[in-house]
């Protein structure tokens, strides 16, 4: 079973506190986009947001589960902790909901490289990596988040079996690797409809 998680709660300092998954691009919703996107692709898809009173703004998307962390505070690892816990299958793609270009086509790629890994993640280099565009095996996971010390992204991905997949391997799929842009600033949503 595949489960997408999608991480709704952060503060978007950057944003100006705005709501980046209402973020408007070709008429959609970057939150629509993603479903769009995932839900064929996926069993289910859970959303983790701060606390109940944002997973109301989530009420009219049929299909979706939301949950809240079960750490508030502690950023993204908290967010991927409860959506970890929720979850009911074992492949986990994992994103943010800044990211309104994911191709459907590379995320069943990566759920199809996870065999005997932890994790699939795409990787620009040896030192820039995307965990929040990847495939985790669930109990892999979860024996990580119940143990951690540290809040870093980058030391948990560095603590798993994982396959580090280079995004020039996309290319055919997405030329301009779109898949993998975040939308984290006003001017960033501007500039992508002025194009």
């Amino acid at each position: 079973m595949r489960t997408a998680i999608i991480l709704v709660g952060g503060e978007a300092k950057r944003a100006q506190g705005r709501e980046k998954y209402f973020f408007l691009h070709e008429g959609k919703t970057f939150l629509s986009r993603l479903l769009d996107t995932l839900l064929p692709i996926v069993d289910e898809v859970i959303l983790v947001a701060r606390d109940k009173d944002q997973c109301t703004r989530f009420k009219d998307y049929p299909n979706i589960f939301c949950v809240t962390d079960k750490r508030a505070g502690i950023g993204p690892i908290g967010g991927i902790h409860a959506g970890v816990l929720a979850a009911l299958g074992d492949n986990l793609f994992i994103s943010g909901c800044d990211m309104p270009f994911v191709n459907g086509e590379i995320v069943v790629r990566l759920f199809s490289l996870v065999n005997t890994y932890d994790a699939v993640i795409p990787a620009w280099d040896s030192e820039k990596f995307e965990p929040l565009h990847a495939v985790y095996k669930r109990e892999a996971l979860l024996a990580y988040l119940e143990s951690h010390e540290s809040l870093s992204l980058r030391a948990m991905i560095k603590n798993l079996h994982a396959y580090y997949v280079s995004v020039e391997e996309f290319r055919k799929i997405d030329p301009d690797l779109r898949s993998f842009m975040n939308i984290n600033k006003l001017e960033d949503l501007q500039s992508i409809n002025n194009l």
